[in-house]
């Protein structure tokens, strides 16, 4: 359930707003100016503000001012409401941060729509946050100053300021997803989503609805509207992980999103336009793939415009070491132990091993030593546990 504060010196609006959005499932709290809607906005987490812009004492400017520029700035999408003499103020407040504005008297089919895409945005928002936390959680940053690292980042960054499509290669573990995640971060859709899709994690029958949306009613279990990866990338980056595991089916739509700059979601025959840029990755050999029928030539063409060869651990032992200290000290922060060292034996009998699962592996083992040996790890403990 959203919680939605509507705050507005007349009772009447803030009535009817209330019924409104009330019957539509959400929490909704009001207020009858702008201070008391400003103490109560700083005091509880919304996840949807509608403001009148002319009211006493505090109007909706000075409120959307202290609510997006001051020191305690809000990320929660704030919707003004105006009457039709106040429009160049309703464009002054969408420049200082207000997510779009009502016009009186109020519509009911705006109000609707003006909510639920507020909402999604601020889901999305929310959604890309917790992506890139879980990124950093995970230490995927890109450690290591051997030629074949240095290559790829030099790659990295001359490819992503521009808008070209990338294809990311590489066996289980390199690190492809953190390529994804610099390119998006350093380009300039850094401020925009970054969706992901495991192709490989997600029924056949199931990827075209999860990658384009679906309409109500268009399959069994689609009880309601819902948008696809495309639509929520809207604007951003859309990484589509393991695409060499993708049906043919999905691949031909696709190419046509591709090529076109459109979507249409399963069931419906209306188009829809997107922009998004598409990084795809694969641990598959795709030349080989196209050989035997299973993956589109054509769409090959279109998502190998510059190439990423991840390198696989194997190839680039002389990193070992930056990497044992980048996971050591990050692992012995999340368990909060006192930070473990690695003698230096430790580390050559590390770099003689066959890291046939690359970084994951070698992170998994680093913890492994961490938990099960002493203040400082040994070659023994090395040949004991990794």
């Amino acid at each position: 359930m959203s919680k939605l504060l509507i705050i507005d010196d007349e009772r009447g609006i803030r009535n009817t707003l209330r019924e409104i959005l009330a019957d539509e499932g959400h929490e909704v709290d009001v207020a009858e100016n702008g201070k008391q809607g400003l103490e109560m906005a700083t005091a509880k987490a919304y996840d949807l503000i509608f403001s009148d812009i002319k009211m006493p004492e505090m109007d909706g400017i000075e409120l959307l001012s202290a609510l997006k520029q001051g020191e305690d700035a809000i990320d929660t999408p704030i919707v003004m409401i105006t009457g039709h003499g106040d429009v160049e103020t309703a464009v002054q407040a969408l420049k200082l941060g207000a997510y779009d504005f009502l016009l009186k008297p109020l519509d009911l089919n705006r109000i609707l729509i003006t909510t639920k895409n507020a909402l999604e945005s601020k889901s999305l928002r929310q959604e890309t946050k917790q992506l890139r936390k879980k990124v950093a959680a995970k230490g995927l940053q890109m450690i290591g100053e051997s030629a074949a690292i240095t290559h790829v980042r030099e790659i990295i960054n001359k490819v992503a300021p521009t808008e070209a499509r990338v294809l990311i290669t590489g066996p289980n573990g390199t690190g492809k997803e953190v390529v994804a995640h610099m390119i998006h971060s350093l380009s300039a859709r850094a401020n925009g989503p970054m969706v992901e899709v495991n192709c490989a994690a997600i029924p056949s029958e199931l990827i075209e609805s999860e990658l384009f949306g679906h309409m109500k009613g268009s399959f069994t279990g689609a009880v309601k509207d819902r948008a696809g990866k495309f639509e929520q990338a809207d604007g951003g980056t859309l990484f589509l992980d393991e695409i060499g595991d993708m049906s043919l089916a999905a691949q031909t739509k696709v190419l046509r999103a591709l090529q076109e700059s459109e979507i249409t979601r399963v069931g419906s025959d209306k188009a829809i336009k997107v922009n998004v840029r598409v990084l795809a990755a694969t641990n598959k050999d795709l030349a080989a793939e196209i050989a035997a029928g299973n993956f589109r030539e054509d769409l090959f063409h279109r998502l190998n415009v510059i190439p990423i060869a991840v390198p696989a651990l194997n190839d680039r032992i002389e990193d070992i070491p930056l990497l044992v200290d980048y996971f050591a000290e990050q692992i012995c922060t999340e368990q909060g132990i006192a930070l473990k060292t690695f003698a230096p034996d430790a580390i050559k009998a590390l770099q003689t091993k066959n890291w046939t699962g690359n970084i994951r592996q070698l992170r998994n083992v680093v913890e492994r030593l961490i938990i099960l040996a002493g203040p400082q790890i040994t070659k023994e403990d090395v040949e004991l546990y990794a």
